[in-house]
């Protein structure tokens, strides 16, 4: 029998409405948004800040956060959440655009893209497979990417007055996980595809390894939804859909989702999917373990700054920020490093460290650099060689 959580949750669920729930984690301070790009230290210090009352419906497995107000939010062209300026991100994204249109016959198509961001990936699956595309997204810049021949953007959410749009396949990448309405959200996607046989495409990332992993820097307030693999797939089905498939990729980072429209009974549950119980042991596992895991860093992240290391964090996005606003770091990290050079130059939502180029983080010669993301080891180092600077890389 697993643990009893820590308090009773909110009720309501936002996947299924069960009334089923407990709250296992919570966080104060928050800043509301994580890439947000701020000109000076003080308004990045002073920005807003929200709380994190993490709950978990024992029903249908889904996670979110019960304090999340979305008028907190602000999704414009502020926002510089772009990943394109790494080489790795490039190829993973040229190898999944690829393999959709290899598998689906995306060729001479019209994709719809939910949360299109820059627009790089509607861009890119139109180029590749000569299709023609609309995306959605409120902080899409047309001068950034660009439009694709036969691609065009709207500067919105995709919401009820968009479901006329034609779709012969849909994308939805990274999106999903920052909609706190979650099952309002799918059936209005499933009524606008109403009879059509659409496949759609959807991205989020991986909750079980954020619990697994302790991962308390991949928990922030924009995500204010968190999927497993059975979550997700239990989402889809009571929305009307078939779901055809569930896969990890990215290291393990993120879910794949690919689903049909449904006319009948529910599609039977995939081997990937766990059942609510098996998610609460893990649950369990993070709520009785985080805290050590944080006090772990902070100790490390201490003791550099007793030994004189120069340290530094490479990575100023979303999980930049919680890892330093969590940890309530301050001047044991003097900089943190970006391979964006739209960030470089403006300051950490929360902390407001100052935000700098590989190329002034080799100048200042640190001897510990913090990778936020793993999967950008290879890719860190040999920035760092070609810059002629060695430092311990050490991965969260």
């Amino acid at each position: 029998m697993a643990p009893a959580l820590p308090a009773p949750g909110p009720a309501g669920c936002p996947g299924c409405g069960s009334a089923e729930t407990l709250e296992f984690y919570s966080f104060s301070g928050a800043p509301v948004h994580s890439v947000l790009l701020f000109a000076t230290r003080e308004a990045a210090a002073g920005y807003p800040r929200g709380e994190i009352r993490l709950a978990f419906c024992a029903k249908c497995g889904f996670i979110w956060n019960s304090s999340y107000q979305h008028k907190l939010q602000e999704y414009s062209e502020r926002c510089e959440e772009t990943q394109g300026f790494s080489e790795t991100y490039n190829d993973f994204a040229r190898r999944l655009a690829s393999d959709l249109i290899e598998r689906y016959g995306l060729r001479g198509k019209h994709i719809l893209e939910i949360g299109c961001g820059k627009g790089e990936f509607l861009n890119l699956i139109c180029e590749l497979g000569g299709n023609t595309g609309r995306g959605f997204d409120p902080a899409f810049r047309e001068e950034r990417g660009g439009c694709a021949q036969g691609v065009s953007f709207v500067k919105d959410f995709y919401s009820e007055k968009y479901t006329d749009e034609p779709a012969d396949f849909m994308v939805c990448k990274m999106t999903l996980e920052h909609i706190g309405e979650t099952s309002k959200f799918i059936s209005v996607i499933r009524r606008a595809l109403g009879e059509k046989e659409t496949r759609v495409f959807f991205q989020v990332p991986d909750v079980t390894r954020v619990l697994r992993e302790l991962a308390f820097w991949d928990v922030y307030y924009e995500h204010c939804s968190y999927f497993s693999p059975g979550s997700l797939g239990r989402l889809f089905r009571s929305s009307g859909f078939e779901v055809t498939g569930i896969t990890r990729g990215y290291g393990g980072q993120y879910l794949f989702l690919e689903a049909v429209p449904s006319a009948g009974e529910a599609s039977p549950h995939l081997p990937i999917e766990e059942e609510p119980d098996e998610l609460r042991n893990v649950v369990d596992f993070f709520s009785e373990n985080v805290i050590q895991k944080t006090a772990l860093w902070r100790h490390k992240l201490r003791e550099f700054r007793k030994s004189g290391y120069r340290t530094v964090l490479w990575g100023s996005g979303s999980k930049g920020v919680a890892f330093l606003t969590t940890l309530g770091i301050t001047d044991e990290i003097k900089y943190v490093v970006d391979v964006n050079p739209h960030r470089c130059g403006t300051f950490m939502a929360g902390t407001g460290h100052e935000i700098v180029s590989p190329a002034f983080a080799a100048s200042y010669k640190p001897d510990a650099v913090i990778l936020m993301n793993p999967v950008y080891k290879s890719e860190v180092v040999m920035e760092l060689e070609r810059l002629d600077h060695s430092a311990e890389v050490l991965t969260v």
